[in-house]
């Protein structure tokens, strides 16, 4: 493919793209097929010869598509968004033609200066405290990471590092092993999986806090299990605390676990993947009281703020902190200009080498929606969200299981597990509508997640509508 054939194929992709999107929703949103349906409709090896661009497209539709499940149509409820957006797009596109790998300063100074420039931008706009902006002289700052469970794994990482060399310095003697043995890391019994998967790669125990009835860890619980373990002989270091849990959407509560983490010389991290983005609406912001006491925080942009993935934001009060504990330096790595004080070599800051232009989807969808686009897409889908949780409330059969903070609601039938187990299997094999369970309190709950970009009430009314038969057709089968 020369340039000529590029500038024609380009745009015909691009006319693709914007037809697929245009009309996701004529599609069924979860694949009706068998795992390893695609080993069968394509050759056993790479082609010996190049193949046309035609055959490959129409292979697209012949073997891709039927096999994708569709997170952008406006009936996909499950999980938590995928952001997209078509500024994010082209950026993206832009970042492939580019093509650097920006793992230094010197090795592309825009993609590194830009990166800086737009986690400012982005702390700005949740008025994050002036310590986790990086300005010009800032001893904070922050990093794109590839998704919040890297986010947790670096903070984990950075603080085990912090509370072994605390501990040396105190007393010399003891051995980094012997230390690594009695550390001891917390978090609440709803995080994310990724949490306690980071603490499995840094080999260092965790305790789950167990939560309040709306799903929150309070002080009072941690400090109780931070006394024990310190009791006996364990070193409480590192403590992750989640705004918008993923099975209800919780908030633990910062502003009294913050002062404990630092009275007890424990890391504080915070993982808001998903709810972060909405703390850009000043009537949201509260949630994030507290984040002053963390030492990190993250959040996921390619989640809810129109950046695609993978785009993972996340904040350091004291960038010394991580870079003490990933900093190689190789010669050949090297530049003239890293030990200036205006530069940051991105590679110290994360665990891969190599790193993507991955500032440039910010910077065009910062500028093409501003902070007052961003806001009201944010709106949009907790209106949404608070659409069906009124159509859940007005029907005696359901029972809303969680208090609706943003764009989540969980619920389920008035019944026993297996009644929505099946309620929910019937309504994957729909495929007109895409939910995933949860658990809370040991009962089966449906998550109903407003996901699409493009969603709109009418969809909402549609799903509630499906659910609804699905309902009646399975409550009739029950009574016989």
């Amino acid at each position: 493919m020369d340039a000529a054939e590029f500038r024609r194929r380009g745009k015909e992709m691009v006319d693709y793209v914007a037809d697929y999107l245009e009309n996701i929703e004529k599609r069924p949103v979860y694949p009706d097929l068998e795992p390893g349906y695609l080993r069968s409709l394509i050759p056993n090896e790479a082609p010996l010869e190049p193949e046309s661009y035609e055959d490959i497209i129409k292979d697209v539709e012949r073997v891709i598509m039927p096999g994708v499940t569709h997170w952008h149509s406006p009936y996909f409820f499950a999980y938590f968004p995928a952001a997209s957006s078509y500024p994010a797009m082209v950026a993206d596109m832009l970042c492939g033609a580019i093509g650097c790998i920006g793992f230094s300063w010197a090795a592309s100074p825009a993609c590194t200066e830009l990166e800086t420039v737009m986690l400012d931008w982005l702390g700005k706009m949740l008025q994050l405290p002036e310590c986790f902006i990086a300005g010009t002289h800032g001893r904070g700052g922050g990093v794109i990471q590839g998704t919040a469970s890297e986010a947790t794994l670096i903070s984990l990482l950075a603080a085990r590092c912090k509370a072994v060399r605390r501990v040396q310095t105190i007393n010399a003697k003891k051995s980094e092993s012997e230390i690594l043995s009695k550390l001891v890391a917390y978090t609440s019994d709803q995080a994310h999986s990724s949490v306690e998967r980071a603490a499995l790669i840094g080999a260092v125990m965790m305790r789950k806090v167990p939560t309040d009835n709306r799903y929150a860890v309070r002080r009072e619980m941690l400090k109780k299990m931070v006394e024990e373990d310190k009791a006996a002989g364990l070193i409480p270091f590192y403590f992750c605390a989640t705004l918008g849990t993923t099975p209800s959407c919780a908030f633990d509560h910062l502003t009294e676990l913050g002062p404990l983490c630092n009275e007890e010389n424990m890391w504080m991290h915070i993982d808001a993947a998903y709810a972060g983005s909405a703390f850009i609406c000043p009537e949201f912001r509260p949630l994030l009281n507290g984040v002053e006491f963390a030492d990190s925080f993250n959040f996921n942009p390619h989640k809810w703020l129109l950046v695609n993935f993978d785009c993972s934001a996340m904040w350091v009060k004291e960038r010394a902190d991580i870079i003490g504990a990933f900093k190689m330096e190789p010669l050949y790595l090297k530049h003239e200009n890293q030990e200036s004080g205006l530069v940051t070599d991105y590679r110290h800051w994360q665990i891969p080498l190599g790193r993507r232009f991955r500032s440039l989807k910010m910077w065009f969808v910062f500028r093409m929606y501003g902070l007052k686009g961003l806001q009201a897409h944010i709106r949009k889908q907790v209106a949404l969200a608070k659409e069906f949780e009124s159509l859940v409330r007005a029907d005696k059969r359901f029972e809303i299981c969680a208090e609706v903070v943003l764009g989540l609601v969980c619920f389920r039938l008035k019944g026993s597990n297996e009644l929505n187990q099946e309620l929910l299997k019937r309504i994957t094999k729909s495929r007109e509508i895409h939910l995933v369970p949860c658990q809370l309190s040991g009962r089966f709950v449906l998550r109903f997640a407003i996901c699409a970009r493009t969603t709109e009430s009418h969809h909402i009314q549609q799903a509630w509508q499906h659910i609804t038969q699905l309902t009646f057709e399975l409550l009739q089968e029950a009574s016989h």
